[in-house]
C-alpha cells in the first residue's frame, strides 16, 4: 500500500484497450491509490474487447495540480482524445510539472500530439513507430521502461513489465 493518499487519472473513451486499462488500474488500486477514469464526459464507454467502462469524472474537470499522476492506455481511444485542446493541454501540464505519465501501446498518439516526446526514449505498438521517430522521439523495442517522468510500455503482452516499471516510478516520485 505504497500508494495511499495518490489520485491517479487514466484517459479512458471508446475503443481503450480494456486491458491496458483494467490491469494497471487494479495494480494502482492495490497499492493504495484513488484512480479516477477520466472521459470527455460521464457516458459509458465500450473498451475495444467489449467491457463497459464508466467514467468517474471528465477530462475537463481534472485538475493537475491534485493529481500524482496520469496513465494513457492504448486501443483506438488515444487517436480520438488527441484531437481535443483540453486532453493536450492536462499532457502537457503533467509533464511540465514533471509527473508520472504512464503510456502504453497507442498512447504514444496523445503524447505524440502533446508534444512531449521529442529527445525522449519511447516505445508503443510497431504501428505508431513511425509516428513516435517523426515527432523527435528515439524508438526502443523493449518492453517497458522510463525515461525521466515518462514510464512507457509497448503492448498488451507486456502490462506486467509496464505495471512494475510505473509502480516503481510512482513510488520513488512519491
Amino acid at each position: 500500500m505504497r500508494l495511499i493518499g495518490k489520485t491517479i487519472a487514466t484517459l479512458v473513451a471508446e475503443g481503450v484497450e480494456d486491458l491496458e486499462y483494467y490491469v494497471p488500474l487494479m495494480r494502482f488500486q492495490e497499492e493504495g491509490a484513488t484512480v479516477l477514469s477520466a472521459g470527455l464526459d460521464l457516458k459509458p464507454v465500450r473498451g475495444k474487447n467489449g467491457l463497459i467502462i464508466s467514467p468517474d469524472t471528465t477530462i475537463a474537470s481534472l485538475d493537475p495540480k491534485n493529481l500524482f499522476a496520469i496513465i494513457i492506455p492504448g486501443g483506438w481511444a488515444p487517436d480520438k482524445l488527441r484531437r481535443y485542446p483540453v486532453v493536450i493541454d492536462l499532457v502537457r501540464q503533467m509533464d511540465l510539472a514533471g509527473k508520472p505519465i504512464g503510456i502504453i501501446c497507442h498512447g504514444g498518439l496523445i503524447a505524440i500530439s502533446a508534444g512531449i516526446v521529442k529527445g525522449h526514449r519511447a516505445t508503443g505498438s510497431l504501428g505508431i513507430k513511425d509516428d513516435l521517430i517523426n515527432a523527435g522521439a528515439i524508438w526502443f523495442d523493449e518492453p517497458a521502461f522510463r525515461d525521466g517522468n515518462q514510464v512507457w510500455g509497448r503492448v498488451v503482452a507486456d502490462i506486467p513489465a509496464f505495471c512494475r516499471e510505473l509502480v516503481a516510478a510512482l513510488v520513488q516520485y512519491s
